[in-house]
């Protein structure tokens, strides 16, 4: 035996010391688990668990979402809601956006140099003004929110109310100081086809459809009308499960603008109380959800659209975002209790 050969002192030589197996050259080391790292990673497990019972009760659940508000203006927003939209398809659920435009069409008319005027909190619409609402719905808000849920995959497709003749409206007014005003073309949703919209889901896709309306009484002409009463009018036609507000508050407060009051849920007859109380921009919103759960929609809910990603943690969390409205009937959660999958 060499004096430079390892002994183990038993008389047997110890074994050379090996280098470690190098890793495949297809593989990626991994290397020690950082602690931190799979805390974030089991974070994310709960919260996907404990959406499960949603997921198991929503599948192929049919939901109407009205899209408005800031999230419409900010890119960052934008970007998440369509985020939420993509996710609730391949999450097995059936969404339909519905889509006003208003800072986009006064931005549009400023630029054209055409005077915006209110009246009751109502756009005033001339012919002149309509053919800018039709071209920014349609050909603008429209376009872009189709583009921005196809970057995740051919899943959108752009309608108008004009379309298969989706909506039908009348011309509507409203009174200020007691005397009846004229809003020009500015119409209520008065019948609903939604076949055209129908087909679009049963392709798999996405509708995504801009609030512009044929004149139900005269030929040729079309109304602007509400994004927020269409939505409730599609969503009750389609017999949907639920209808999605955004808007750019928490929810609906019982004394605003105390924010310490923002209801978790209510009932049909509660929102109607509420009615006369709720701020002047809630009550078309308020309005919607009523006619909805009135007409079949089971839950109605206005979420914060400020929040990124609101939707999913209304609809998927215990403890939700925004307020839920309910048939009378419905005990499943009071104005302070908690939400349920059931």
């Amino acid at each position: 035996m060499s004096d430079d050969t390892p002994s183990t002192g038993l008389g047997a030589t110890a074994p050379a010391p090996t280098s470690p197996a190098p890793a495949p050259t297809d593989a990626t080391l991994r290397g020690a688990i950082d602690a931190a790292a799979l805390r974030v990673a089991r974070t994310k497990a709960t919260t996907l668990v404990e959406a499960l019972p949603w997921l198991e009760q929503f599948r192929d659940a049919l939901v109407v979402i009205k899209y408005g508000g800031n999230a419409m203006t900010n890119p960052e927003l934008k970007a998440a809601f369509a985020q939420d939209v993509v996710f609730l398809r391949y999450a097995g659920l059936r969404p339909v956006v519905v889509h006003g435009g208003g800072p986009q069409i006064q931005a549009m008319l400023d630029r054209l140099g055409l005077e915006s005027e209110f009246r009751g909190g109502l756009r005033v619409t001339t012919p002149e003004v309509m053919e800018v609402v039709r071209m920014v719905l349609t050909g603008q808000v429209g376009r872009e929110l189709v583009g921005l849920l196809n970057q995740h995959g051919p899943v959108a497709v752009g309608l108008s109310g004009e379309d298969a003749a989706l909506f039908g409206a009348r011309r509507r007014g409203t009174v200020v100081d007691g005397e009846e005003v004229d809003l020009g073309l500015v119409g209520d949703v008065e019948t609903v086809d939604p076949s055209a919209v129908q087909d679009i889901l049963d392709a798999g896709r996405i509708p995504v459809v801009s609030t512009i309306a044929p004149d139900l009484d005269h030929d040729g002409q079309v109304l602007n009308v509400n994004a927020d009463t269409a939505a409730a009018a599609l969503a009750a036609a389609l017999r949907a499960k639920k209808l999605v507000v955004l808007t750019d508050v928490e929810g609906i407060y019982a004394d605003w603008p105390d924010r310490g009051s923002l209801l978790r849920g209510l009932t049909v007859s509660g929102a109607r109380d509420l009615l006369e109380r709720v701020d002047t921009g809630m009550i078309p919103k308020l309005e919607a959800c009523i006619h909805a759960v009135s007409r079949g929609v089971p839950q109605a809910h206005v979420v914060d659209g400020r929040e990124p990603h609101s939707m999913l943690l209304e609809l998927f969390t215990k403890e939700g975002v925004g307020t839920m409205i309910r048939p009378d009937d419905d005990e499943t959660e009071d104005e302070t209790g908690e939400g349920s999958p059931s």
